[in-house]
């Protein structure tokens, strides 16, 4: 740890990376007048999901779920307001849709990214150490990757994203067999050479390319396979009673919850985040019909419960080993080209390295969290290390869900300030998720009030 004798000048708040989350923090703190905030983005530039920018492919929260307004619908960086910068409100409005298309909140976000002076893309984060004298965190940076600086800050928000997660079984393939569902677009020309693709993994990920390669093919085009481990190709279950476990109330609740619970629920609930949306369901089968009519079968196979074991190439083709799950049946399928589907996983922040040693965590080696989604640490360690879409393990399906990330980080600036800067919605859900006597609603309510920064 750092012990430098002399006191540098130190943010209040220093965020890193720079995806939605963060870029809703900066955007809030940018009307809270005596906060110093800086965001570091190791990117060059702004993007969101640039692999899977389908032409049609559309959010699946409402507009609401800005960076802004689900707890300042007034501030000048909500989605309404880049709607009338731009002069598109009106064939908004006609339009009577609360989705928005993935490329229309990218542009959005990009927007509101031009607005700030706080965020610094190309600065990727190193290291961070403790300074114990000045009592803040050092920060060792990159920038443009050939200038070293550092910054100092009091607390810090970590946002670093998500990065592919691939199962060892198809990564063992040769590169030229396989890819990820991040990268279709840059490799569609693969895509397009091969006459057979299986895309393994379900999800909205999945489905939106299995919909893609429906709308692509023909008599001569690739045949298409879709496996998937899920007891079935299920849909999100964004039904209104059940969405209102994307609400603070219910994040509330389930962290009080004890962790053996929480493990529980989150393995029951991975449909509320982790399914397909109904309209994308309702269009990969109208496709299917139509191949039916067309060419007088679908030409597909689609299987579910189904684990690949292992994957090699032989005689020119990957063979994927898999097995039935409820059967227990092995079975080979031999395909050109695969494509993971398989989601993603929270990036390590190796840079916390030096400070790991004050950093508490629970039974399986994840950070534990306070409701003000800090880090619990060591005493010695006053400054606050927050973390953003890295909790789902402490708060709940919520927690990806860009529905909360407003109230995330309105908590988080409430905290870092000492008082209540952003009022904190308390009527989130009609339901009651706790015991009579001591329910979410009760626990809210009690916690609701301007966060102790000194609270473990």
């Amino acid at each position: 740890m750092l012990g430098e004798s002399r006191s540098p000048r130190a943010l209040d708040l220093l965020a890193i990376g720079c995806g939605p989350f963060n870029l809703g923090l900066a955007a809030l703190a940018s009307e809270v007048q005596d906060l110093s905030l800086l965001a570091l983005e190791a990117a060059d530039e702004l993007r969101w999901h640039p692999g899977l920018m389908f032409e049609d492919a559309t959010l699946q929260v409402s507009f609401l779920a800005d960076l802004v307004t689900l707890v300042d619908p007034t501030h000048p960086l909500s989605f309404l307001a880049y709607l009338r910068d731009i002069d598109r409100m009106y064939p908004f409005y006609v339009r009577e849709r609360f989705h928005l298309l993935r490329r229309e909140y990218e542009d959005y976000l990009r927007w509101a990214a031009g607005r700030l002076t706080t965020l610094r893309f190309g600065h990727r984060v190193d290291l961070v150490e403790w300074n114990r004298e000045a009592q803040c965190f050092a920060v060792q940076v990159t920038a443009h990757g050939r200038e070293t600086q550092r910054f100092f800050a009091k607390h810090l928000v970590i946002g670093i994203g998500t990065e592919p997660s691939t199962p060892a079984a198809i990564a063992n393939l040769p590169p030229e067999r396989w890819l990820h569902a991040s990268d279709y677009f840059p490799r569609r020309d693969d895509i397009d050479r091969a006459s057979h693709v299986t895309v393994v993994g379900s999800g909205q990920s999945g489905a939106e390319i299995v919909l893609d390669l429906l709308r692509r093919s023909g008599v001569h085009t690739p045949e298409i396979a879709w496996l998937t481990r899920t007891a079935a190709f299920a849909p999100l279950d964004y039904t209104k009673l059940v969405l209102e476990m994307t609400t603070p109330e219910y994040m509330h609740y389930f962290h009080a919850l004890p962790e053996a619970t929480r493990d529980k629920l989150v393995r029951e609930q991975w449909q509320h985040y982790k399914g397909i949306s109904t309209e994308t369901l309702a269009e990969i089968h109208e496709l299917l019909y139509r191949r039916c009519v067309e060419f007088g079968e679908a030409r597909v196979e689609f299987r579910f419960g189904v684990a690949v074991e292992s994957a090699a190439v032989e005689g020119g083709s990957a063979r994927l080993r898999c097995r039935h799950m409820d059967t227990g049946t092995a079975f080979e399928h031999s395909t050109e080209l695969v494509v993971a589907a398989t989601g993603y996983r929270h990036r390590s922040p190796h840079f916390l390295e030096p400070i790991q040693p004050y950093l508490r965590r629970d039974a399986r080696g994840r950070l534990r969290l306070t409701i003000d989604h800090a880090v619990e640490a060591d005493p010695a360690l006053t400054g606050r290390i927050f973390v953003a879409h890295a909790d789902l393990h402490s708060h709940g399906v919520a927690a990806p869900d860009l529905g909360i990330a407003a109230y995330r980080n309105a908590r988080i600036l409430n905290v870092v300030t000492g008082r209540q800067v952003y009022d904190l919605p308390q009527r989130t859900a009609f339901t009651r998720f706790g015991p009579p006597g001591a329910d979410s609603r009760d626990t809210a309510s009690a916690t609701s009030a301007i966060p102790e920064i000194v609270r473990r």
